[in-house]
C-alpha cells in the first residue's frame, strides 16, 4: 500500500511539475510566433532565427523526459509526445526538432549510455540547453541501412569512425551526434552488427564536416546536408545495448515511430481549427462556406483524423516507454507511423483544398503545410515500404497459425481483437498469401485501419467523445471499403520502357 501511494506521489508530482514547463513552452511560442515575429514569414526563410531557439530552449523542454538524477524531472514517452504534440500546433519543423531530439538521440542515450557519458550528455542538455541528433542514412544505403559503409577501427580505447551520412537533421547545429558504424573485420570486411557512438562535435577531434547543405523541399527552418564523418571517439562513449546492435536499432526506430503521432496531433488539429474557422467567416453564394455538404464532409475527415491520431496517443503513452523492448512490434509502429503520417498530408490538402487560391502561398499556412508535411511519408521507412512490411508480418502470422480467414485472424489478434466486430462485413475472406507487392501495400493499409479501429474503440471506452469516435469509425470504414475495392480489383499494370513508339497524339490530329 505504501509503495502505491510513493509512486502515485512520485506520478503526481511530475504531472504538475511537466504542466507548468508545458504552460511556459506554450507562452514561449506564443511570444515567439505570433507577438515577436510572423510565423508565416519565419517558416519561409531557411534556418531559425537565434532568438526563437533561445526563448523556447530557456523553458528547457527536454529536461521533461531526462531522469530526475540527472537533473530532470523524471517523464518518459509520454510527456514527449505532449511536448510534439504542443510544438507542431505552431510550427511542424519545431516539433520534428522536438522529436530529433528526444526520440532519436536522448531517448537512446538514456537507455544504453555508460555511466560517465550519459552525466556529461544530459548534464548539458539540463544545464546548457544542447542538441543532438542521429546519423544512419547513408547516400548509397538509406532504407538498406544495415549495409551501411561507415566503419570503425579502435586503437588506444578510441574507436575511429570513417564515412558519409546525409539528411540527418539538425545538420551542423546538433553539439551531439549519435553516430551509426560497423566495426572493420580487416580484409575489405565489415562485421555484421552495428554500434553506436556519442559524438561530441565541441570536443578535439570529433568535429563532423558538412561537405553540402541541402536545399529541402519545406521544413526549411530545419538544416539537412551531407556530413564527412572522420572522428575519434572514446570508447567510453560507446552505447552498450542489452542484446545486438541491429535489435538496439529496431528498439529505437520503433520507439521513434511510435511517438510519431505526438507530431502528428498539434499539425491535424491546427489544420482542423484552421479549416473551421475558415468556412465560418468565408460566404460563397450568400451563405457560410460550413452549410456546404462537401465541406461537412471534408471536416469531419479532419475530426476522424484528429480522434485516430488521439487514440494513438494514447496508446504510445502507454506501451511505448523506455524500459519496454520494442524491437518487435513492427507491425504496429509501422501502422502508427504510416497513418499518422498519412492522415497529416491528407488534412493539409484539405485545408488547402477549402482555403483556395489564397492558400497556395508558401507564406499561409495551408500552402506551407502541404509542403512541410510531405516528407513525414518519406523518412524513417517510406511508407509504400512500412505498409508492405505490415503485410509480410501478418502473413507470417497467418501462415504460423495456419489461417487464411482474415476476419478469424482479426478477431484472435492481439492489436486488433477490438475491431473484428466493426468489420465483420469488410474483412471475412480468404487472403491468397502470393501476392504481389502493390497488393502487399494495399493490404498493408487496410490491416493498419484495422489496428486504428481497436484503438479508436479503446480511445471511446476511456471517456473521449463519442461523436468523434463514432465520426472516426465511419472515416475509417469508408476508407477500409475503398481501399479492398482496389485490393480485390484485377491490375498486373507494368512500365513499358520503349514506350515512345506510336505515342505521340499529335501525329493522330
Amino acid at each position: 500500500m505504501q509503495l502505491v501511494e510513493n509512486k502515485q506521489g512520485v506520478e503526481g508530482g511530475l504531472k504538475t511539475e511537466f504542466e507548468q514547463l508545458l504552460k511556459n513552452l506554450k507562452a514561449k511560442m506564443k511570444s515567439v510566433y505570433h507577438e515577436r515575429t510572423n510565423a508565416n514569414q519565419l517558416a519561409i526563410n531557411r534556418g531559425m532565427p537565434p532568438f526563437v531557439m533561445r526563448e523556447i530552449m530557456s523553458v528547457n523542454p527536454f529536461s521533461a523526459i531526462i531522469p530526475k538524477e540527472h537533473g530532470g524531472l523524471g517523464g518518459d514517452v509520454k510527456e514527449s509526445i505532449a511536448l510534439m504534440g504542443a510544438a507542431s500546433y505552431e510550427s511542424l519543423a519545431l516539433s520534428l526538432t522536438f522529436g530529433i531530439n528526444m526520440a532519436l538521440f536522448l531517448q537512446p542515450v538514456i537507455k544504453a549510455a555508460q555511466p560517465a557519458a550519459k552525466r556529461e550528455v544530459l548534464a548539458r542538455f539540463v544545464g546548457q540547453q544542447n542538441m543532438g541528433g542521429l546519423m544512419i542514412t547513408e547516400p548509397a544505403f538509406g532504407s538498406d541501412a544495415l549495409n551501411m559503409q561507415t566503419a570503425y577501427t579502435m586503437a588506444n580505447d578510441m574507436a575511429r569512425i570513417k564515412g558519409t551520412k546525409h539528411w540527418a537533421g539538425l545538420t551542423g547545429w546538433a553539439d551531439f551526434w549519435l553516430l551509426t558504424a560497423r566495426k572493420d573485420a580487416g580484409d575489405k570486411r565489415l562485421e555484421r552488427d552495428l554500434d553506436f557512438f556519442v559524438c561530441d562535435v565541441t570536443q578535439p577531434r570529433q568535429g563532423i564536416e558538412v561537405e553540402e547543405f541541402f536545399e529541402n523541399l519545406g521544413l526549411y527552418q530545419i538544416p539537412y546536408g551531407r556530413n564527412k564523418i572522420d572522428v575519434e571517439v572514446p570508447i567510453t562513449h560507446k552505447l552498450e545495448p542489452e542484446s545486438t546492435g541491429v535489435k538496439f536499432m529496431l528498439d529505437l526506430l520503433h520507439r521513434s515511430r511510435m511517438s510519431f503521432p505526438g507530431m502528428a496531433i498539434g499539425f491535424v488539429k491546427r489544420m482542423m481549427d484552421e479549416a473551421i474557422a475558415h468556412c465560418q467567416q468565408r460566404f460563397v453564394g450568400g451563405k457560410s462556406l460550413l452549410a456546404y455538404d462537401q465541406v461537412q464532409q471534408r471536416i469531419s475527415q479532419l475530426q476522424a483524423y484528429y480522434t485516430t491520431i488521439s487514440a494513438f496517443c494514447l496508446q504510445s503513452s502507454k506501451s511505448a516507454g523506455l524500459h519496454e523492448d520494442l524491437s518487435m512490434i513492427g507491425i504496429e509502429a509501422n501502422a502508427v507511423k504510416s497513418l499518422s503520417t498519412d492522415m497529416m498530408q491528407a488534412a493539409s490538402q484539405s485545408l488547402l483544398q477549402l482555403v483556395g487560391a489564397k492558400g497556395y502561398r508558401l507564406n499561409h499556412i495551408a500552402g506551407r503545410s502541404t509542403v512541410d508535411s510531405r516528407p513525414f511519408q518519406i523518412f524513417e521507412g517510406s511508407n509504400d515500404m512500412l505498409y508492405s512490411q505490415i503485410a509480410e508480418g501478418v502473413i507470417k502470422q497467418m501462415r504460423k497459425l495456419k489461417q487464411t480467414n482474415v476476419l478469424e485472424f482479426i478477431n484472435g489478434f492481439s492489436l486488433t481483437a477490438n475491431s473484428g466486430k466493426l468489420v465483420d462485413d469488410l474483412l471475412n475472406f480468404n487472403l491468397n498469401f502470393s501476392i504481389p507487392q502493390r497488393k502487399l501495400v494495399q493490404f498493408g493499409q487496410i490491416f493498419s485501419r484495422a489496428i486504428s479501429l481497436d484503438r479508436v474503440t479503446e480511445l471511446g471506452n476511456a471517456g473521449f467523445s463519442s461523436q468523434l469516435i463514432d465520426g472516426a469509425i465511419v472515416n475509417l470504414r469508408h476508407e477500409m471499403k475503398q481501399l479492398i475495392s482496389a485490393f480485390t480489383a484485377s491490375n498486373e499494370s507494368k512500365v513499358i520502357e520503349d514506350y515512345r513508339a506510336k505515342s505521340d497524339w499529335w501525329s493522330f490530329a
